[in-house]
């Protein structure tokens, strides 16, 4: 796990009064093949928060989707600030129930019909981890996170967090296989000037990540599949 030095600025939005923190992610350690194998960096959320000063807000309350299909939330990892919402439409030709009963802010949107969707709006910042109650191995991540600077890193790990006013700011970090203590070590305080301001490398190991089940929503192992939902799919 390291941090790679070797700061750069870019004029690309001096002329808008804010700026664009970019950099790119690297995952090491890894045990997942598609890091292994095709260096798949996505899923990284960053964010920035003002220091010593209250972040601006969005512009408009933020939607982002998260489409259940073939028994998988879709993307896996979403960000969203404070007050945002995210909409869960049922793609599969089955039954869902998305929820979280545990980290960042709980909720259940009940069981609902294929074709049909729900949404639930985000007061509360923190790490949101989402189950189906019906099919154990689905989960997704929402980040709701307390500013409007912020961004998820896809394949390539490049990343630019645009529109950001110059000034001082903690860099945050979140990667669902790396340890806390880890991703801590890696948050720095930065300063964007008007011009921009390209980050070092930022490197993640996943050593010491250990995958952990989880119980349903009632506290309770997931029970085999009922005749309830055999018909409809499941």
């Amino acid at each position: 796990m390291t941090w790679r030095w070797g700061i750069c600025f870019s004029l690309a939005a001096a002329s808008l009064g804010a700026a664009t923190v970019s950099g790119q992610v690297e995952l090491t350690n890894s045990l997942d093949p598609t890091v292994q194998k095709h260096k798949n960096y996505s899923g990284v959320v960053l964010w920035l928060e003002p220091v010593e000063r209250a972040a601006s807000p969005a512009i408009a309350p933020k939607t982002v989707k998260v489409v259940q299909q073939d028994k998988h939330f879709l993307p896996h990892v979403v960000a969203i600030p404070v007050g945002g919402t995210v909409d869960l439409p049922n793609n599969d030709p089955f039954w869902h129930n998305a929820f979280s009963n545990f980290s960042g802010e709980p909720f259940d949107i009940g069981l609902y019909a294929p074709l049909t969707s729900r949404s639930h709006t985000f007061r509360h910042a923190g790490i949101v981890r989402v189950f189906c109650n019906i099919h154990s191995t689905m989960s997704a991540i929402i980040a709701v996170v307390p500013t409007p600077y912020y961004v998820v890193t896809q394949e390539e790990g490049k990343f630019g967090i645009p529109d950001v006013p110059p000034g001082d700011y903690q860099l945050r970090i979140f990667y669902e296989r790396a340890l806390p203590a880890n991703l801590k070590f890696l948050e720095r305080r930065i300063t964007v000037p008007e011009a921009g301001l390209a980050l070092p490398l930022i490197s993640i190991s996943e050593t010491g990540f250990a995958p952990a089940s989880h119980l349903d929503k009632h506290g309770k192992p997931y029970a085999p599949a009922s005749g309830l939902y055999i018909g409809n799919g499941q």
